[in-house]
């Protein structure tokens, strides 16, 4: 049966380009691109215009104005007499810092539970399986609540402190620990941990080589603690112990003296790394489910221990699938830590919304946020890519 060869000209002449694939696919790219150019062009010229109609002077210029206002919790230098670029600076601080915390503190509490949840023991399991169902089935915003109005606020009044070990106190009005005051020649204190850290991390390279050369393990952990804590304390013993502690003391009506982590930051950091932590305990459980089974079997049957087995064969192998999805828990905790504004902690929209208050200046603000976060989320990105890619299998 013959076959009829379709025409590839038309009218004598070539071919319509608009049937050519590459050619269309072109062509509508670049008509998305002009619609979209055309609708920002719009948005940004309309918002001119409404500037404009309101009186309201746009740009940045403002960020020198002087801010007014005080803020309750800072680690650097501000009073009312600052600018409102340090007031955000020091939102940006405190973001930061709870941000920090609060992964720091979910992803060893969520591989601790994920662990849980497969263990033998059933009490253990049942808690742990208790624990993700219960906060991973709750706002982020009323576990902030449960923390502050429920935990926090009813503590006693700091006559009453509750005293913890290590002369620390706890009342309704914080957590109140020992302040370190530096002495003469302290410095070198810091530096030797900079050093112990510097050598652990050699060390634990070169184990790692010798283990994959010939098999052969060695005590990293005990030797990088002993270089963690042993070089300062040789530090501390050759300069004399320049170090000396400011003891949180009782008063009539507050505690003096020592350093003071306040009810807002307790509420937010506890919070955060309470409610993240059941979800990475999930992420950390489907890992170690991922790795097969005959790897368990096989550590078995060179003799290995069940804790061993789970150190050094099953862990590493889950972390190659638990790495991807632990990032989007890490952005949606800084993202999370935003919700501070409902207790009153300084983070950057708290002290941005009072800037927009006083200037008026909503579209700057807003900016500012929107590009911190993305700045935020694009370095915990790239670090965690990075992670990623040094877990990664390698083939031989």
């Amino acid at each position: 049966m013959a076959t009829q060869d379709i025409p590839h000209d038309v009218g004598g002449g070539r071919a319509s380009l608009l049937y050519d694939p590459k050619v269309r696919g072109i062509f509508f790219q670049i008509l998305v691109v002009v619609a979209l150019t055309a609708f920002v062009y719009w948005i940004i010229g309309n918002t001119i215009e409404n500037l404009k109609r309101a009186n309201i002077a746009s740009g940045f210029a403002f960020l020198n104005g002087r801010a007014g206002f005080d803020v309750s919790d800072t680690l650097i230098a501000f009073d009312s007499d600052s600018t409102y670029k340090r007031a955000l600076l020091v939102g940006l601080i405190n973001t930061v810092v709870v941000a920090v915390a609060g992964i720091v503190t979910a992803s060893i509490l969520g591989f601790l539970i994920g662990i849980g949840r497969l263990s033998q023991n059933w009490l253990i399991r049942k808690i742990c399986t208790v624990y993700v169902e219960v906060f991973r089935n709750i706002p982020p915003l009323l576990v902030i609540f449960f923390w502050y109005f429920g935990v926090l606020s009813v503590l006693p009044l700091p006559k009453e402190s509750i005293e913890l070990p290590f002369g620390s106190f706890l009342n309704s009005r914080g957590f109140y620990f020992p302040k370190l005051i530096w002495g003469e020649g302290s410095m070198l204190v810091p530096v030797a941990l900079l050093l112990g850290i510097g050598m652990s991390w050699f060390v634990a390279r070169r184990a790692r080589q010798r283990q994959m050369a010939t098999g052969a393990t060695f005590p990293v952990f005990w030797t990088s603690l002993a270089l963690i804590i042993g070089l300062p304390l040789l530090a501390l013993v050759a300069t004399g112990f320049p170090l000396s502690f400011d003891f949180p003391q009782k008063s009539t009506f507050n505690l003096t003296g020592g350093l003071q982590i306040k009810p807002e930051f307790l509420a937010l950091y506890l919070a955060l790394s309470f409610y993240t932590a059941a979800f990475i305990a999930e992420i950390v459980r489907a890992g170690i489910r991922g790795v097969n089974k005959g790897q368990t079997e096989a550590a078995s049957a060179l003799g290995l221990r069940s804790g061993h087995t789970l150190r050094l064969v099953v862990v590493p192998q889950a972390m190659r699938i638990v790495i991807p999805p632990l990032t989007s828990q890490f952005l949606n905790l800084t993202k999370n830590s935003s919700l501070a504004i409902a207790i009153g902690y300084p983070d950057l929209v708290a002290v941005g919304g009072t800037v927009l208050n006083q200037t008026g200046q909503a579209i700057e603000i807003v900016v500012i946020w929107m590009v911190v976060y993305l700045g935020l989320s694009l370095i915990t990105s790239a670090f965690m890519n990075w992670f990623n890619a040094k877990m990664a299998l390698v083939e031989r």
